[in-house]
């Protein structure tokens, strides 16, 4: 449904000694809904996604349809389906084995004081922030998400074909 408003545009594909033009989406399109939608915030409530939650699943929980992933995306500034989104508690110590050397999970990461400052580790407050609990911050802060209302989400739709 995202894509279906996108202009086509022609493309050259040269298959073997043979030139074919095919029409093809142009997902070049930069869209981006409008910085006062946002701003105002009675239009939206705000989300904890959970474990396993997709766009898709969260789409048709609010929508009725999966087919409204791509505003639950855009509205949220989320563009990397897999980076932006909370990973699931497998996927994450999954993620952190891979990204510090298995059992490095507990090895400190960094220091910080009372006041959640870094700080180095002679500080006299200085608490050692782990691996692990340095990455479950990170994929905590993806959780809390805008829902755009669904009173306004024809409106939403009208503005989008405007801009396209």
């Amino acid at each position: 449904m995202y894509f279906n408003n996108f202009p086509a545009i022609a493309y050259e594909f040269n298959i073997g000694d043979k030139t074919t033009v095919i029409a093809v989406t142009d997902i070049t399109e930069n869209v981006r809904f409008r910085k006062e939608i946002l701003a105002n915030i009675n239009l939206y409530d705000e989300y904890d996604i959970v474990d396993g939650e997709t766009p898709e699943i969260i789409s048709e929980k609010f929508y009725g349809s999966p087919y409204y992933h791509w505003i639950v995306m855009l509205v949220n500034e989320r563009y990397d389906y897999i980076n932006d989104f909370p990973l699931s508690q497998t996927s994450l110590e999954k993620y952190i084995i891979d990204k510090y050397g298995s059992g490095n999970s507990n090895s400190t990461h960094h220091y910080e004081n009372v006041a959640g400052f870094i700080v180095d580790s002679d500080h006299p407050q200085a608490e050692s922030i782990s691996n692990t609990q340095y990455e479950e911050r990170i994929n905590e802060g993806k959780r809390r998400i805008k829902i755009i209302s669904s009173a306004v989400l024809q409106r939403i739709l009208n503005q989008f074909k405007d801009i396209v």
